[in-house]
């Protein structure tokens, strides 16, 4: 399996701490997100890594990787992103955020999935929020699961209901899963790609999120299994996530999220 990690965004939501720095270099324990990210992906067999990168590429410095470069990444999003390292989607594939950290049982267990398009998912995940947000109840996003197949996603503002489980970065595609993909991508594109309108819950196509690429894919009929987690990861997406980590790493209380050295 190869791994794709997408690396391009400005992370504005982090304010002083990306002014000069994409997140996903971000220092946390005297290593950046992406740096942590790597080993992790290599301590479980994944050597085959490639970096998508945007804002400040110059800053992204990670060695035996490869790169790939979004040039309009100020415009773009995700999905865009991904497809810049189109090259690179011909194996099964593993797509991941530069903005989060997970433990390598969670990579183990997507490794385990027999899924064509494996979707990762945190069922445990509401004390992490609490923990992480002042109104944890604003910041959820819909993750609907039916006999074992995802239906829905990527809604925000959903009801708890409907937010059981979380979306965790990391998405998982095989061979034939990467066919669908481009199948969806590129049928959107051509009727999507220059009009300025809202695609699923994106801006635009250009701008679409990952999660909207997959909620085509599901609305195109394909199968989206859900990979079922309990903790073991952590989102680094605002000032207060960055600022919280690092105060419960001193405190010691990191771990009932997210174990460092697991």
């Amino acid at each position: 399996m190869k791994a794709i990690i997408l690396a391009a965004g400005m992370g504005t939501r982090l304010g002083k701490y990306t002014e000069n720095l994409p997140k996903g270099m971000l220092n946390f324990a005297d290593k950046s997100l992406i740096e942590r990210q790597v080993e992790t992906l290599r301590s479980c067999g994944i050597t085959d890594i490639s970096i998508v990168t945007g804002y400040m590429p110059d800053k992204i410095n990670i060695k035996d990787v490869k790169f790939y470069h979004n040039e309009d990444y100020a415009n773009t999003n995700m999905v865009s992103s991904l497809f810049c390292a189109e090259q690179e989607l011909n194996d099964d594939i593993l797509v991941c955020y530069a903005d989060i950290l997970y433990e390598k049982k969670v990579i183990q267990k997507i490794l385990k999935s027999k899924a064509d398009i494996g979707v990762t998912a945190d069922d445990s995940y509401w004390p992490y929020w609490q923990a992480r947000l002042d109104n944890p109840e604003e910041d959820i996003e819909s993750f609907v699961i039916k006999n074992n197949r995802v239906v829905e996603l990527g809604i925000p503002r959903c009801s708890l209901d409907k937010a059981k489980v979380r979306y965790v970065g990391l998405i998982k595609f095989s061979k034939k899963g990467v066919e669908a993909l481009k199948k969806v991508f590129y049928e959107n594109k051509n009727k999507y790609w220059h009009k300025d309108q809202p695609w699923l819950n994106s801006k635009s196509f250009k701008k679409a999120y990952m999660t909207d690429i997959l909620q085509s894919l599901i609305n195109s009929g394909y199968k989206v299994d859900p990979i079922i987690i309990s903790k073991g990861w952590m989102e680094f997406d605002t000032v207060e996530d960055y600022e919280k980590a690092i105060k419960w790493l001193k405190e010691n209380n990191l771990n009932r999220f997210y174990d460092m050295n697991s």
